[in-house]
C-alpha cells in the first residue's frame, strides 16, 4: 500500500528541490553570485533526477506527460506555500484560486482514467 503511494512523496521532494533550485538562482542573480548560482543548477538537476524516480518505485508506469502533469500541481502548491512562508508578500486571492485549478487538473490527469 505504501508503495503505491510513494510517488506522493517523490513529488514533494521533487518540487522542494525545483523550488529551492529556483530560489537559489534567484538569490544568485540579486547577490551577483556565481555560487548561488552553481548551486541552483545542482539542485534544479537533482529535482529532474527525483521527479523521473517515479518508474522505479510506483507500481504503475508513468508517461511523461502523466508524470509532469501531476507534478505540476506538487510544484504549483509548493511553490505558493514557499512564497507565503519565506517572503513578505502577500499571495493574491488569484494565486489561490488558480492553484485550486492546477490542483483539480492534476487529480483528474492521475485519477479520471479510474472513474472513467
Amino acid at each position: 500500500m505504501v508503495r503505491n503511494y510513494a510517488w506522493v512523496f517523490i513529488f514533494l521532494v521533487a518540487a522542494g528541490l525545483e523550488v529551492g533550485g529556483d530560489a537559489a538562482i534567484r538569490k544568485g542573480f540579486f547577490a551577483r553570485s556565481p555560487r548561488l548560482i552553481i548551486l541552483g543548477f545542482v539542485i534544479l538537476g537533482s529535482y529532474g533526477l527525483a521527479v523521473n524516480w517515479i518508474n522505479k518505485v510506483s507500481e504503475e508506469t508513468w508517461s511523461l506527460s502523466k508524470m509532469l502533469g501531476v507534478y505540476v500541481a506538487f510544484f504549483a502548491l509548493i511553490s505558493v506555500l514557499a512564497d507565503l512562508l519565506f517572503s513578505s508578500e502577500v499571495v493574491p486571492v488569484s494565486t489561490w484560486l488558480g492553484l485550486i485549478v492546477i490542483i483539480a487538473g492534476g487529480m483528474l490527469i492521475q485519477f479520471g482514467p479510474k472513474l472513467v
